[in-house]
C-alpha cells in the first residue's frame, strides 16, 4: 500500500528548510531523515512512525493512538507508530513530527 501524499505533504509543510533533511522511499512509506537519521515515516500502512528517545518510549506510548512500533513482530526500541486519526489534527501532527526531528538531531550525523 503506498503510503499516504496528503500526510506526507503535511509533514514537508512542517519541516519546511530543516537543515540536513532528505527523504528517502522504504518499508513501503516515506522516511524524513535529518543528517542520515530516520526522524519520522510516513507509513504506508497509514499514520507515522516517529523515533523517540527510547527512555520517553513508555510514556509516549500511553498517549492516544500511540503504540510501540513493532517490525515482523520484534519490538523496535525508541520508535512509536501513531494512528491516522492521532495525527489528523494540524497541532498533534506538528508535536509528533517536531519530537522525531529533535530526537534525530541529538543523533550523530551519518
Amino acid at each position: 500500500m503506498p503510503y499516504d501524499e496528503d500526510l506526507a505533504n503535511r509533514v514537508r509543510e512542517l519541516l519546511g528548510r530543516e537543515p540536513g533533511l532528505a527523504e528517502k522511499r522504504m518499508f513501503g512509506g516515506l522516511a524524513m531523515m535529518v543528517n542520515g537519521n530516520m526522524a519520522v515515516v510516513v507509513r504506508g500502512a497509514g499514520g507515522l512512525m516517529v523515533r523517540v528517545d527510547p527512555a520517553e518510549s513508555e510514556r509516549l506510548e500511553a498517549e492516544p493512538g500511540a503504540q510501540a512500533t513493532e517490525m515482523r513482530g520484534w519490538p523496535m526500541r525508541g520508535w512509536i507508530t501513531v494512528d491516522p486519526s492521532a495525527c489528523a489534527g494540524d497541532a498533534d501532527l506538528a508535536r509528533w513530527v517536531d519530537r522525531g526531528v529533535r530526537f534525530a538531531g541529538t543523533l550523530p550525523a551519518k
